[in-house]
């Protein structure tokens, strides 16, 4: 008996949150997120083989002179979190002049508030007009968040679109009936 799926590489699934960044060179590396009004710049250089992914909640430039090398809350920032992706491609092997980006997020979540989704879209897009990278695809604004699921080396990438109707994938849905327990004396019920 012959399984042709056990020599099919396993994807390796690399979750990015905010403030994060992740770069790889893996032809079988997936990166994923989850955004609302955040944004996710996946970057890549076709001819090197080499991409990322960044996660950022909000465009803010008040943290642009914090150390470039760090992570954690000045990530957040879209400034902070482009120039860390950039770099980190650089460092490892792209050519700015290779390289092309998707841009995801940005949704309008909270009507009623600022359009955080909004500004982080816009940031992006002039961040990367500026830096002279291509903007090759992506979906931004709109008011879904999305889940994000990019190949670093080939620069695919997919979006799931998540319903507005729905609960927040951010919150844990818990079953309010419980099942009747066994009418059998000594019956344990473990939850």
């Amino acid at each position: 008996m012959s399984d042709c799926a056990s020599n099919a590489p396993l994807a390796v699934r690399i979750h990015v949150v905010q403030g994060e960044h992740h770069v790889d060179t893996d032809p079988n590396a997936m990166l994923t997120t989850i955004l609302g009004s955040c944004i996710a710049a996946c970057l890549w250089d076709p001819v090197r083989g080499i991409g990322g992914m960044n996660h950022f909640l909000l465009p803010g430039e008040e943290h642009q002179n914090a150390d470039p090398g760090t992570t954690g809350p000045s990530a957040r920032y879209g400034v902070h979190a482009m120039e860390l992706l950039v770099n980190a491609l650089l460092r490892g092997g792209a050519r700015r002049e290779s390289l092309q980006a998707k841009l995801f997020g940005g949704a309008r979540m909270i009507r009623g508030l600022t359009d955080v989704g909004h500004l982080n879209a816009t940031f992006a897009e002039r961040f990367l007009k500026a830096e002279g990278i291509l903007v090759a695809g992506g979906s931004l604004r709109g008011d879904s968040g999305r889940r994000i699921q990019f190949w670093p080396t080939s620069g695919r990438a997919r979006q799931v679109l998540l319903r507005s109707d729905t609960k927040s994938v951010f919150q844990t849905e818990y079953q309010t009936s419980v099942a009747k327990p066994p009418s059998q004396t000594g019956a344990v019920e473990l939850f």
